[in-house]
């Protein structure tokens, strides 16, 4: 089989990762060709365009880059059309994937979504393009399915991916010890920094947590470095405050770590599989805030929150994420019964997602589909 896999974001091409290693098990002479990273092309994948070239965050930069979204968007369709894959697997990236599955529906290729936009928090009309020109949706959120239930869509549940990465690193776990030598770090207990992989918000976000350092002398911060970024790029960070930034390396940090400080997103619910209390944080351009206020139909940012339908993890949006208050809430989470009851509620959000083995679920589901 020919797959053609299109995932726009870090997350994404972790997922799909996992998705191409059980494909190629179950189809070994499958071909791969993919817009994604390193994971992707780590399980044998060629990849077309990096993810890092199409992240473009919030309204008003979506529209400075207009001219090279439509370009990317043609690229792709040409692409497709020389490959001729059997189907095309969608990863999330509604903007960009919606737009190509509706043309990909006409010209009559096989469409797969797996991992759902995240329609039931804003644009829920995109649903009907997504009855119209999907085959099969497999998602991974336990509400999704009764969300596109109330639309008449019948969509799989296949569990969560972040399940088994997870478990693959806990099952390799090192020493405190041994982690810090290994990494050139002092023995002291980790408060890791999770400032996101895009420039725009690592740039709003992680000065406001790197204020709170010189306050808690007894820990290190380190920040996990996203891969699609330079450490050219943190040096202005880093420099003043003598913080270490670690690359390729988020899980064995979150290992690791006594507590976290993370941007909103697929992280929020990797720091809490991994068992380490965390304070999410956000804070995006105002007028992008506003549009995006203004249409978003949830009460949370996080899938911590989102998922157990209650705030577990505190939220600090916008105003609301300065030093004070975010000091205020690590401590809460560093030691007593802040932390302890974050720490309970995290059992009952695993038990919510269902067990392990996500990857190869979809796996087994696309080719019984092809």
């Amino acid at each position: 089989m020919k797959y053609y896999i299109i995932a726009g974001e870090a997350s994404g091409d972790l997922h799909a990762g996992n998705l191409i290693k059980f494909l190629r098990k179950k189809d070994p002479e499958a071909t791969f060709r993919a817009w994604g990273g390193e994971r992707m092309q780590n399980e044998g994948a060629t990849i077309v365009k990096h993810y890092r070239d199409l992240a473009f965050m919030g309204f008003v930069e979506v529209l400075l880059n207009l001219r090279t979204i439509l370009k990317n968007i043609s690229f792709c369709k040409k692409d497709i059309e020389e490959f001729n894959p059997d189907t095309i697997i969608f990863i999330d990236y509604p903007g960009f994937n919606l737009r190509i599955a509706e043309w990909a529906k006409e010209k009559g290729y096989k469409t797969i979504y797996y991992i759902s936009p995240q329609i039931w928090a804003w644009k829920q009309s995109r649903v009907h393009k997504i009855k119209k020109c999907i085959d099969h949706m497999y998602v991974i959120l336990p509400f999704e399915k009764d969300f596109y239930g109330k639309f008449d869509y019948d969509v799989t549940f296949v569990g969560h991916p972040l399940l088994d990465a997870v478990e693959q690193y806990q099952e390799e776990k090192p020493k405190f010890e041994t982690f810090c030598e290994q990494n050139d770090l002092p023995d002291k207990p980790i408060i890791s920094l999770l400032p996101g992989s895009r420039k725009q918000e690592i740039k709003s976000v992680l000065p406001i947590m790197l204020k709170l350092k010189d306050q808690y002398p007894d820990y290190q911060f380190i920040i996990a470095g996203a891969p699609s970024q330079s450490p050219e790029f943190y040096e202005p960070f880093t420099r003043k405050k003598g913080v270490n930034v670690l690359y390729g390396k988020t899980y064995e940090l979150l290992q690791q770590s006594r507590a976290a400080l993370v941007t909103s997103g697929t992280a929020t619910l990797e720091t809490a599989l991994f068992d380490v209390p965390q304070v999410v944080c956000y804070k995006g351009s105002s007028i992008s805030y506003w549009i995006a206020r203004s249409l978003i139909k949830v009460n949370y940012i996080s899938l911590v929150n989102l998922i157990m339908d209650e705030e577990i993890v505190k939220e600090l949006i916008q105003s609301d994420l300065n030093t004070k208050k975010l000091k205020s809430e690590l401590d809460s989470i560093l030691t007593g019964v802040g932390r302890a009851k974050m720490l309970d509620n995290y059992i009952k959000l695993r038990k919510k997602l269902g067990g392990t083995g996500a990857s190869e679920n979809v796996a087994t589901q696309v080719l019984k589909t092809l």
